[in-house]
């Protein structure tokens, strides 16, 4: 009998090893007083376009690492409707209670999905998708803006909608005069729009990278080597208030891969908030060689290249900050002042660091000689 329970209870106990999930923990450091959200606000279920159930939208996010998520599931296409016949809110309702146990932020979405322009427009923070079923785009993003949704402009150098060149149209003039354009996608999927960055900054409009997933992630993502693309935001807490308020602030960049879009303003404390210089002072000397460690704590390898030449000494023309790793950097002195100098200034361009089309951020590396 005693036998017979132990074996009941190891067969228990390997029925809950087995299904045991392992959540992966993305590394992007905080800055300036502000916590990274990991987000992705614009995904899809079978509740329109997509082809997994809401709840498994949320458990994908929460072994990926995200904090955030918006299931942005189209207004005025809904190919499965002969399946599933459900009002505009149903998605959010069925999944949000998983969210809640998970610790995900789960935000009420919906996606305006108009041929150009204005194109297909992202709702967050609403409060009644189903009030945005309306004849007139500007009526539903009417509905929208007075529900406080925070609006965003999808993909806006598709293929499909916008085959020849990415354009502004006065469409999204009116929008963004009258309050209803907030942000806009300068990555969708794998798509880059450099058009979109220049907009953004030019505009202030928040920066936005989503997946636009419609099967399941695993099968579109590397998970393991990678990541999903996501939308990196900077809020002052993990709250769906601070949320909110930091997407209505601007305060986002796009982390897709290996690549950052977005502003210097808070790339450059990503950057120096990923790394520390180590082993200080050097006190190089003419003809002589010292090395400084340059520790990365953060998931992104940073591409490094010289701007020009340094002052009084000579170092590496490229370098690979290795996420997690430690990178060894050799300084060789060229002139009798380098002994004197107090700090060694060495101007890099971060290659893997987007700030507007066609430039990169550049970063002054200080290093401490005596």
């Amino acid at each position: 009998m005693i036998l017979k329970k132990i074996g009941v209870l190891v067969l228990v106990l390997i029925s809950i090893l087995s299904s045991a999930q392992h959540r992966k923990n993305l590394y992007i450091p905080d800055i300036q007083g502000y916590q990274t959200l990991k987000c992705d606000f614009h995904i899809h279920t079978v509740f329109s376009d997509g082809d997994v159930w809401p709840t498994v939208r949320v458990e994908e996010a929460w072994l990926e690492g995200l904090d955030a998520i918006a299931i942005s599931d189209h207004i005025e296409y809904t190919p499965h409707s002969a399946d599933i016949n459900a009002d505009f809110n149903r998605s959010y309702e069925i999944a949000q209670p998983v969210a809640e146990s998970l610790g995900v932020l789960l935000i009420k979405a919906a996606e305006i999905t108009r041929n150009m322009p204005p194109g297909h427009l992202n709702t967050l923070f609403i409060k009644n998708a189903n009030l945005l079923e309306r004849e007139n785009y500007m009526d539903a993003l009417v509905e929208a803006k007075e529900q406080g949704a925070f609006i965003f402009w999808n993909h806006p150098g598709w293929e499909e909608q916008q085959p020849d060149t990415t354009l502004w149209w006065d469409e999204h003039t009116e929008l963004f005069n009258k309050g209803m354009l907030h942000g806009i996608e300068v990555v969708n999927h794998f798509s880059y729009y450099p058009e979109a960055l220049g907009w953004a900054n030019e505009k202030g409009l928040a920066v936005l990278c989503n997946s636009d997933v419609h099967t399941p992630v695993n099968m579109v993502y590397d998970l393991v080597g990678s990541h999903r693309p996501m939308t990196l935001v900077f809020a002052k807490q993990k709250s769906m208030e601070s949320l909110k308020e930091a997407l209505f602030a601007k305060r986002t960049v796009a982390y897709i891969g290996n690549k950052l879009y977005g502003s210097s303003q808070y790339m450059q404390p990503l950057f120096f908030n990923s790394i520390k210089i180590v082993g200080l002072p050097v006190q190089l000397q003419n003809r002589k060689v010292a090395s400084v460690m340059i520790k990365n704590i953060s998931d992104i390898d940073y591409e490094l290249e010289l701007v020009q030449p340094p002052v009084g000494f000579e170092c590496a023309e490229n370098v690979v900050l290795k996420a997690h790793h430690s990178t060894r950097i050799e300084l060789t002195g060229n002139s009798d002042e380098v002994a004197n100098m107090e700090e060694l200034l060495v101007y890099y361009t971060v290659k893997n660091i987007t700030t507007a089309p066609g430039e990169n951020l550049v970063v002054t590396l200080k290093i401490h000689n005596k």
